[in-house]
């Protein structure tokens, strides 16, 4: 597999916001097939040090291949929800910078035997460590019509979520459900004309409700930045690229309640003196997003969007 198989979304602009100390200390957490990994240590000296972390391990694999030599970058297999942990193993407590490239990697996607994705006839799978046991066969089989209602409407924002889970229940009693084409085909019969015809992929919103399911997504996400707020110097930033609304409700939640000063609304004109106890800001008012020629390069990227935020103080 070539590294170039999978481009890295926005690189010049988050390593401009991300790397502000040649010898700092940055943690990529969702390493991949390495771009932005790569183009961190390309903007830190020797002195600096970036901890890279991946669960895949064909990411892990070719990553430690293609670092080879590079003294000042730790490769770790790993989840990211355990990055306060994974970092006092290595007597790092304090960061400069931290990145969350979230959602699938182009490897993944490409890769049929995952499992990830609608254009590929493959098992299903959907996990991204491929050593943990829950899978999207388990799921979509022994989940009840309920359950599985649930996941597709809260994960997906699917409309048709009852209709396809009570198609997936139907489908099931007479055979296990196996395929990755099994489910398109349960979901194209679910429905309707109008919505079939729409741009997007039909099943885009279940598959990835599944997946988002499987692997824990939303609620390792909430841990995970959470603990990585709290590892930030002042002066740090989090950047986070997201790729669908239930990401960006996660960052936005939390970005919004740190960098909310409870004393904004005091009149200005009182003759007392209010210490704000904001410890963070918004580098980015708005998300940045993708420009028209890398969207045209990489289609990838037409979802993205990068959200930054700094320490600017302690309690």
């Amino acid at each position: 597999m070539n590294k170039n198989t999978h481009q890295p979304i926005l690189l010049d602009k988050i390593i401009e916001l991300i790397v502000n100390k040649s010898d700092g200390v940055y943690v990529d957490c969702t390493l991949g097939w390495g771009g932005h990994s790569l183009s961190i240590l390309n903007n830190i000296d020797q002195k600096g040090k970036l901890f890279s972390i991946d669960q895949d391990p064909k990411a892990i694999e070719f990553c430690k291949k293609m670092f080879k030599g590079r003294e000042n970058i730790k490769i770790i297999k790993n989840n990211f929800v355990n990055i306060k942990a994974i970092l006092s193993l290595h007597n790092v407590f304090k960061i400069d910078g931290i990145l969350y490239d979230l959602g699938v990697s182009s490897p993944q996607l490409d890769d049929p035997k995952r499992g990830f994705s609608y254009r590929y006839d493959a098992p299903l799978d959907m996990r991204m460590d491929n050593t943990q046991t829950l899978d999207a066969k388990f799921v979509l089989n022994n989940k009840s019509i309920k359950e599985l209602t649930d996941i597709i409407k809260l994960y997906g924002e699917e409309k048709f979520a009852y209709r396809i889970s009570q198609n997936i229940d139907e489908f099931r009693k007479k055979k296990p459900l196996e395929t990755t084409f099994e489910l398109v085909e349960i979901i194209k019969k679910s429905l309707p004309e109008k919505v079939k015809r729409q741009k997007k992929h039909p099943a885009k919103k279940t598959f990835q409700a599944i997946r988002i399911y499987v692997n824990d997504e939303i609620n390792i996400l909430k841990n995970s930045i959470e603990q990585a707020i709290s590892l930030l110097n002042i002066g740090g930033r989090i950047c986070i690229l997201t790729f669908h609304s239930l990401e960006e409700k996660i960052v936005n939640e939390i970005f919004n309640r740190l960098t909310f000063d409870k004393n904004q609304d005091i009149n200005k004109y009182l003759p007392i003196n209010i210490k704000s106890d904001v410890l963070f800001k918004k580098i980015t008012k708005k998300p940045i997003f993708a420009t028209n020629e890398e969207i045209f390069s990489n289609n990838r990227s037409h979802s993205a969007k990068l959200w930054v935020m700094e320490r600017i103080g302690y309690e």
